[in-house]
């Protein structure tokens, strides 16, 4: 038995295929969607993985426009900012990328985005509206894996999926998009953190395994059984002499072990990250057509 690889750049380019064609019908009634990114500071990680979401946004005819921050930059400041870019008309979608500097609050930050800007849905009343069943924009990488499944013929419905990690980015809300009763959705879901005891039980038991731990090759062969559909989120760096970089890029599941196993796995590069920049560009697409209707742009 050898796994069915789940390509997360195949599944994205579905989706950015969707995506322009929704442009197009945009900008032929005037309107070009455009997304706005800020960062604060030079943090290698942020400057590349901001670079790859512009660099998409012009495939699909997003405008996009970065702005920097030094690093010594005052909360402050940077709540002017998004105050601006949420009067502005022209402007669809706002991030801030994270992890910001010590001195500046991220729960402020969020919560001063416009919440029909928000195209991370980040905002507590975003996150309010996704747990109640009832979201305007869906998180990224929770949206992204979702699709996976969804895309590649492996359906949450009736399933029982056991999420490793309860982060408010991953977890959390991938637990509330995959509970809510509505086709695609409808799992069982278990989610697993630090606090867990007996873990290798617990993932054991899974139809679907959803490793975002943050953890390199957390999970391991022992801890899935045969048969099952395995969605890595992880992205940790790990030393790698024999790379230029100096280090390689591995998932939070023991990849090579886990492939003779599992029915289906996604891969780490290439699985879920393309898929969290594409769900970025439909939100800002979604945010675009919304704040249209609503006579906002």
């Amino acid at each position: 038995m050898s796994a069915k690889i789940i390509s997360g750049r195949e599944i994205a380019a579905q989706v950015h295929s969707e995506i322009r064609e929704r442009v197009e019908a945009l900008k032929s009634q005037g309107i070009t969607p455009h997304l706005v990114m800020i960062r604060v500071g030079e943090d290698p990680a942020s400057v590349s993985y901001m670079k790859q979401k512009e660099k998409s946004a012009e495939e699909v005819g997003i405008s996009s426009e970065t702005v920097v921050f030094p690093e010594e930059t005052q909360e402050e400041k940077l709540l002017a900012k998004i105050y601006e870019l949420n009067r502005d008309p022209k402007v669809h979608g706002i991030i801030v990328q994270l992890p910001l500097p010590l001195h500046i609050d991220p729960r402020k930050v969020v919560e001063a985005i416009d919440p029909l800007k928000d195209v991370d849905c980040f905002h507590p009343l975003n996150v309010g509206k996704l747990l109640l069943g009832e979201p305007y924009l869906l998180p990224c990488t929770p949206h992204g894996v979702w699709q996976l499944l969804l895309r590649s013929g492996y359906s949450p419905e009736g399933k029982h999926v056991v999420i490793c990690g309860r982060s408010n980015i991953n977890g959390k809300p991938l637990f509330a998009i995959l509970i809510q009763k509505k086709a695609g959705a409808n799992a069982t879901v278990t989610v697993c953190h630090t606090g867990t005891r007996n873990l290798p039980e617990l993932t054991r038991q899974a139809d679907i395994l959803i490793a975002a731990m943050g953890k390199p090759c957390a999970i391991t062969a022992d801890m899935v059984r045969e048969g099952a559909v395995v969605i890595d989120v992880g992205v940790n760096r790990v030393p790698d002499p024999t790379k230029k970089a100096g280090f390689r890029l591995v998932g939070d599941t023991d990849f090579e072990a886990l492939v003779p196993k599992v029915e289906a796995i996604t891969p780490v590069p290439g699985g879920v990250g393309p898929m969290t920049v594409a769900m970025l560009l439909w939100n800002t697409v979604v945010a675009a057509e919304t704040q249209k209707a609503l006579g906002r742009c």
